[in-house]
């Protein structure tokens, strides 16, 4: 008789309830809802939404309760009516019950953020909105788009790039939201406004979303509505004005249609303070969605530019950070910014390429009309090459090599006093580096996972890890951020000074070369160390390197010289 192996069969059960559940960041298993679950969810809606009538509260459904369709929830649940001070909206969260992201919904209805904020007002908005105003709940079915006067979409539309640093050949990526579409245009009331808020290529509110609910429509034979689309896309900002950057800033609109533009600037209106931060409205969708392409693509075009002349201070003793500054002074140039180790978050990086995209494919030019654009975003995604260069360079002036040595990253944000890891060029500094041979040690205060190395396998999505464009790449899902500087420095061979935090602007060189317990080589990605400290780190012994910053050799020769 055949044994039994128990530990294979634990195991496959495990496996099996892992496919049929959600689990959350702290670990928490939720089982994917059944068949059965759907009628009486929807029940529940009916309910909710009856009594909400009653109060004269219009129903918004949002449809992605991401990182910022879930804040958007909140804002639009918080908001009143100006004369009566009271609640004036009633808000469903509504998410794919996904293995991935069925876990939000549970947490929205418990009153918790199912996105981590740096914005200490988050927590306390959606808590406030579900357990104390209760006009914001969640849920999984899509049966309640058909309870909706207004639909907010803001379901992910990313860039898929084919290859490292040519943006040309990448494609849109815009499956999910054409079925979101498809699903939208089956449920909805023919007077439901329909209010796309994902950036999108220019052309996708009239070329895509237009065409699939319109079909939707005449086959449920709905033939003389015509869809009330509008488009005005987000600027949220990860950081400490993550809600502000929804509720108090500028905002652009559009509509497919007069009653969609009017519909849409009165809900924007309500949710909004366009009494300070007043609504610009376009004629058509494709001039907003051309906007943020535009903006986003102006943006990135000056950080690109600026990579140029990194390279040519350091190759002839200019400090670009200086070259800035004295620059910045006049008026007309104030927004010079220095580009540091590559743009990430998840905007600027794929913006550009979805309007390089539409051009070719939805409105179906075929000529080469962009260069400046595509050039911007294969510049910026490959800067952190440079930075590994300078770590070689460093190294091999102290008589070292990449290939063993213990490289510590400071720093895995995108950004300053944020903990969004999206498309950071510090991903890139670590790949190469880690093709190199290099040991990595990575600390940020604000970075509690960096998913893109710790599920490289299946983070994003399966197949888009930029794992796939480096060798040496296996174990970089075992790295941990590490919380405490002074363990991630010890014996460090060199380190990387790759995000603006606060934290790193404060240290000293003499508390960092304690902490190695040695002479390290030092990076500044980002113009962090002043004269005073780079002459100060030669003088403990190190090496020093900064992108752009290529006067540290005089002050080199000047130690070296007195010494």
């Amino acid at each position: 008789m055949k044994k039994r192996n128990v530990v294979s069969e634990k195991l496959a059960d495990k496996d099996q309830f892992e496919v049929n559940a959600s689990v959350c960041p702290a670990g928490e298993v939720f089982p994917l809802p059944k068949d059965e679950d759907y009628e009486k969810e929807f029940k529940r809606l009916e309910r909710i939404v009856k009594s909400q009538r009653l109060k004269g509260r219009e129903i918004v459904v949002v449809m992605g309760v991401g990182f910022v369709g879930a804040v958007m929830a909140g804002v639009v649940a918080d908001a009143v009516d100006p004369k009566s001070a009271k609640p004036n909206k009633f808000v469903i969260g509504m998410q794919r019950p996904s293995t991935r992201s069925y876990w939000k919904i549970h947490y929205l209805n418990r009153g918790i953020a199912p996105v981590d904020a740096e914005d200490p007002e988050v927590a306390p908005l959606i808590r406030r909105c579900v357990k104390e105003k209760k006009t914001l709940t969640a849920t999984f079915t899509y049966d309640a788009l058909s309870l909706a006067d207004v639909v907010v979409v803001d379901v992910q539309c990313d860039y898929f790039k084919e290859t490292f640093g040519g943006v040309k050949q990448g494609r849109a990526d815009i499956a999910a939201l054409e079925d979101s579409l498809k699903i939208i245009g089956q449920k909805i009331m023919p007077e439901c406004l329909v209010l796309i808020e994902t950036t999108v290529p220019p052309g996708t509110t009239e070329y895509i979303a237009y065409p699939i609910v319109k079909k939707a429509f005449e086959k449920r034979g709905i033939k003389d509505a015509e869809p009330l689309l509008s488009h005005s896309f987000e600027r949220v900002m990860p950081g400490r004005n993550y809600v502000a950057s929804i509720r108090e800033f500028w905002r652009v609109c559009s509509g497919i249609n007069e009653e969609a533009r009017r519909r849409v600037v009165a809900f924007l209106s309500d949710v909004i303070n366009v009494s300070e931060y007043p609504l610009t409205v376009l004629d058509r969708p494709i001039e907003s969605e051309t906007c943020k392409i535009v903006e986003n693509s102006y943006r990135a075009s000056i950080l690109a530019f600026l990579h140029e002349w990194s390279l040519f201070a350091e190759r002839n003793g200019v400090d670009l950070l200086k070259v800035i500054e004295a620059i910045k002074v006049r008026p007309t140039h104030s927004n010079i910014i220095f580009p540091g180790p590559g743009i990430g978050g998840y905007c600027l990086p794929k913006d550009g390429g979805l309007g390089v995209w539409s051009y070719h494919t939805l409105l179906g030019f075929e000529d080469d009309a962009f260069k400046i654009t595509p050039a911007a975003i294969d510049i910026n995604d490959t800067r952190g090459l440079r930075v590994a260069q300078l770590v070689r360079d460093a190294l091999r002036n102290m008589g070292k090599i990449v290939a063993a040595s213990k490289i510590v990253l400071l720093g895995a944000s995108y950004r300053e006093g944020v903990g969004d890891t999206r498309y950071s060029g510090s991903e890139i500094i670590v790949r190469k580096l880690t093709e190199m041979g290099a040991d990595i040690a990575v600390h940020d205060p604000y970075v509690k996972h960096w998913w893109e190395l710790e599920k490289q396998q299946s983070y994003p999505a399966p197949g888009h890890s930029m794992a796939r464009f480096f060798r040496n790449q296996d174990k970089l899902d075992e790295i941990k951020v590490e919380k405490d500087l002074k363990i991630a420095l010890e014996f460090a061979d060199a380190v990387i000074i790759a995000v603006r935090h606060q934290e790193y602007l404060d240290l000293n060189p003499d508390e960092i070369v304690k902490m190695i317990r040695r002479p390290a080589a030092i990076i500044d990605c980002f113009g962090l160390l002043n004269d005073d400290k780079i002459r100060r780190y030669f003088e403990l012994g190190c090496e020093v390197k900064g992108l752009g910053r290529g006067h540290v050799k005089r002050i080199k020769d000047d130690v070296r010289g007195r010494v």
